[in-house]
């Protein structure tokens, strides 16, 4: 067992022993019995009052962070830099940037994709600016979509919506007539918009770069994004597995049988249908947004299809793409219409599968995050400060540095009494109770 597995009691028995103290020592200092003392370290009793905390590390010499286990490594706010990047997006010229190999930009690119799914915001800030100039300057439409998707994804995140964008227009605009470079880009557009809560203007960008790189029967019914969808009879119910039954007039059933029209063997890349079906995911979760439950039902069935049939495709695009992604859009799906039991069920069921492991920790840390936001709204504190302690434990830098977290926690916050461990989130992130 690691440090970091320990219970908060036996790290304090730990620290005393360390700083040569006996339990009666430790009482007295801290003005308990003994047995106040006793109870804590064999668990008996629980500290769950981050004051009590405080002054237990006080005495001990310690940061509270240490008798919580957390690694208080990573720093609270908006990183510095994001001017910066502003800067670099606001150059209309050809940059005259040092001359770099395909191959070298590559390199880079997928360096800076690989420090935003590990979620080293503060990295990624200072990283951009330069890898910006640099594909700017090498004209090649790939890599200046992909820097400028990371561009805008990170933007997004530090709550410079208006700044991404300009980044996801420019993704879009260097996109060009390729139609799988376009619907990358359009995942910016889609997520762009819905941080602004402009959940109609996210579909209408999102569905038809969805349609066009995903085979003709998987998209029947929405040609037109604020009309009609699909098949308008009763939904039929999803069970905790991520499965429905997709009979009707919106029949899937050619994505899983390899020999009708639907065989998604036959179209294409595989790395296509996992971008569409991010878009179809992106454009469920702002159905949901704005309220339009059935729609954003039908678009995570179609989905699952989706990712039924591309397991083990390279993810050359990032998008992570898979049935755990669909499942975790279901849990937010379900939220948004107000049911929470649905929702918190499918929400243990899907954490606990090997998937949910293998997804990149920014994508992971996002989600809990939206997970607290979720159990905020039904009214359950307790909820929510889990899955915000969890959320920085997997990731910290997405409770630290993003401007809905500190909102979340603001909130989690104001109870009486305030769960430990957002108490502490608080303390790190600069609020006052």
């Amino acid at each position: 067992m690691t440090s970091d597995d320990l219970p908060i009691g036996r790290r304090v028995a730990r620290w005393r022993v360390r700083r040569s103290m006996t339990q009666q020592m430790l009482a007295d200092r801290l003005r308990r019995s003994k047995s106040w003392v006793d109870k804590v370290e064999r668990g008996v009793r629980v500290l769950d009052r981050y004051s009590v905390i405080q002054e237990v590390a006080h005495v001990l010499r310690v940061d509270p962070e240490v008798l919580l286990g957390q690694q208080p490594g990573t720093p609270a706010g908006t990183p510095a830099g994001v001017d910066d990047i502003r800067a670099a997006l606001a150059r209309y010229g050809i940059p005259q940037a040092p001359a770099h190999s395909p191959e070298e930009l590559r390199r880079q690119v997928g360096y800076a994709w690989l420090t935003y799914q590990h979620a080293h915001y503060g990295q990624l800030v200072r990283l951009l600016p330069g890898l910006l100039a640099t594909a700017q300057a090498a004209r090649s439409p790939e890599l200046l979509v992909q820097a400028y998707r990371i561009a805008s994804s990170l933007l997004v995140k530090l709550g410079e919506a208006d700044l991404g964008w300009l980044a996801a227009d420019r993704a879009m605009a260097a996109a060009g007539g390729n139609p799988v470079l376009a619907a990358t880009a359009a995942i910016s557009i889609g997520q762009v918009l819905r941080a602004q809560d402009r959940g109609h203007l996210a579909l209408a960008a999102l569905l038809p770069a969805a349609n066009r790189v995903l085979p003709p029967s998987s998209h029947n019914g929405d040609q037109e994004v604020c009309g009609t969808f699909g098949d308008q009879t009763s939904p039929k119910p999803l069970d905790h597995r991520g499965r429905g039954d997709h009979r009707g007039r919106g029949d899937l059933r050619g994505l899983g049988d390899h020999r009708g029209r639907g065989d998604l063997r036959g179209r294409g890349g595989r790395p296509e249908w996992a971008v569409g079906g991010t878009l179809l995911v992106q454009a469920a979760l702002a159905a949901a947004g704005c309220g339009e439950r059935r729609r954003a039902d039908e678009l995570t069935g179609r989905a699952a299809g989706i990712a039924g049939q591309i397991r083990g495709y390279d993810d050359q695009h990032r998008t992570s793409f898979g049935p755990v992604v669909v499942e975790l859009a279901r849990v937010l799906v379900a939220a948004s219409r107000g049911d929470a039991i649905e929702a918190f069920q499918r929400h243990s069921t899907v954490v606990r599968r090997e998937g949910w492991r293998r997804l990149p920790t920014e994508y992971r840390g996002a989600y809990l995050l939206d997970v607290a936001q979720a159990y905020l709204q039904v009214g359950d504190l307790r909820g929510a400060a889990r899955a915000l302690v969890d959320a920085d434990h997997v990731a910290p830098a997405e409770v630290r540095c993003r401007p809905l977290a500190r909102t979340v926690i603001a909130e989690v916050a104001r109870g009486h009494p305030a769960p430990a461990g957002v108490a502490r989130l608080a303390t790190v992130v600069g609020l006052t109770r």
